[in-house]
């Protein structure tokens, strides 16, 4: 199965893209599951949505304290910015805890990665030193490996890929994959400044029209 476990949609403050065109262009690139991980919300998520072919898993990213966390496998939304309480929340979810770009936060994420469950090891947004970093971490911790796309844009999705072992045909079955099953993490990564601008660009441009419909 080829997954994208890290995609954005117009309910992040620096996307345009709408939630079923999402799902549409993830089927036609050939993807068998995907997660809309918008900061801070779950509004993409409907019934309807979630039963979907490709499989939808449910997720959030979230600000912390210590940078962001992801939840897969969600029931609803996470509250606060204790990374660890975040955690918490997850688990209480039977969620599954990603630690995503873990070399684009304040923090060392060597003091974070015995918390988590997946450590993203390649994310199209980061440099490249930055994911070999990452897969540096994840051997030396042992912690399992997973991919992100960070796609803010329909071009962006699928650009890197989970490929693990097997066929799953539901979320119970894929929460056990991911944890458990052989993959391997396969991509490229974005021009960096290009896509940095893009998203900055569109938070400036959503934030301004927010204003403007206040007044």
């Amino acid at each position: 199965m080829r997954l994208d476990t890290h995609i954005h949609s117009k309910y992040s403050h620096d996307s345009l893209s709408d939630p079923v065109r999402i799902l549409k262009v993830a089927r036609r690139r050939g993807l068998d599951a995907i997660s809309i991980t918008d900061h801070g919300s779950m509004q993409a998520y409907s019934s309807s949505f979630r039963s979907s072919d490709p499989l939808v898993i449910p997720g959030m990213e979230i600000k912390t304290a210590r940078g962001d966390v992801i939840g897969l496998f969600l029931n609803e939304p996470l509250m606060g910015t204790d990374y660890f309480e975040i955690c918490d929340q997850i688990r209480d979810q039977r969620g599954i805890i990603v630690l995503p770009h873990p070399y684009r936060r304040s923090c060392d994420p060597e003091e974070l990665v015995s918390h988590v469950d997946l450590l993203e090891v390649l994310n199209s947004r980061s440099r490249i030193q930055e994911n070999s970093r990452a897969q540096a971490l994840s051997h030396r911790s042992g912690v399992g490996q997973i991919t992100g796309s960070d796609a803010h844009t329909y071009s962006e999705i699928g650009r890197a890929v989970t490929e693990i072992d097997g066929f799953c045909s539901d979320l119970d079955e894929l929460r056990h994959a991911l944890l458990h099953a052989n993959r391997q993490c396969l991509g490229s990564v974005s021009p960096y400044y290009i896509s940095r601008g893009f998203s900055f660009g569109t938070g400036m441009l959503k934030k301004f029209a927010g204003c403007l419909h206040r007044q």
